[in-house]
């Protein structure tokens, strides 16, 4: 953003000097240059205005009337590592922020096992309304593959405007929304992908660790993230190498 301001200003300084001394060609009105002078829109901005369109959403009117907010995404606009989870819960439902629940605690370990501050990174999901649920009823549920595909053009939107080096896809559920196809993670995982030319990894969700805590497990996510790491040519300690060994 600071080079393309500062070419403006450039060109902006060029078309004015021609301008006052008169010339035929190229020619710039006072109101266009005065158009040129307006502010860059900013990432947050035009993530801003996204999120605007999301909140009066109503492809899935059962999901604009139960939620208690929308769950759009948080963390760097800039980021260029972006995670994506399937849909909130209910924890996330209340907060309007995504993965702030137990899964949403080791997600952040995760993270900042990596290296990075939680507030260095984007994440968001397919579904931008929790699923509806029973009254009364416990627990949460999967989206449906059409609930996520009228969500879908909202995240391809802030990835498109984040622009990461880097995807990661969190669980089956995710997979599915992103990429239309269901298959077992054990064919997923630990592989390159790709979603829109943006490489994607692959790897299961942080509540199916909170499910299966054995060493074989979390090993299996760890290893994905070291490819990732390794994929934005960041440093990676020994200690980083060793866990789980």
């Amino acid at each position: 953003m600071k080079e393309f301001a500062s070419a403006l200003e450039v060109v902006l300084g060029t078309l004015e000097q021609m301008r006052t001394q008169g010339g035929r060609w190229p020619r710039a009105s006072r109101t266009t240059l005065a158009a040129l002078h307006r502010p860059v829109v900013g990432k947050a901005d035009l993530l801003a205005e996204v999120r605007a369109r999301v909140a009066v959403c109503t492809l899935c009117p059962h999901l604009a009337t139960s939620r208690t907010q929308i769950v759009f995404g948080t963390g760097n606009p800039d980021a260029e590592l972006m995670f994506i989870g399937e849909a909130p819960g209910a924890d996330e439902d209340a907060r309007g922020e995504p993965f702030v629940g137990r899964a949403g605690q080791l997600l952040t370990k995760i993270i900042e096992t990596m290296g990075f501050a939680r507030g260095d990174v984007y994440i968001a999901n397919v579904l931008k309304s929790r699923p509806d649920m029973p009254a009364g009823a416990p627990g949460n549920r999967p989206p449906t593959p059409q609930e996520m595909q009228n969500c879908l053009p909202f995240l391809m939107e802030q990835i498109s405007i984040i622009h990461p080096k880097v995807l990661v896809a969190l669980g089956a559920t995710a997979v599915e929304g992103l990429l239309g196809t269901r298959r077992t993670m054990r064919d997923l995982r630990g592989k390159w992908h790709s979603f829109h030319e943006t490489p994607l990894m692959i790897t299961y969700h942080p509540s199916y660790l909170l499910r299966n805590q054995s060493p074989e497990e979390k090993r299996k996510v760890w290893e994905d993230m070291l490819l990732v790491l390794e994929r934005l040519e960041r440093p990676i300690s020994q200690k980083q190498r060793n866990f789980f060994k």
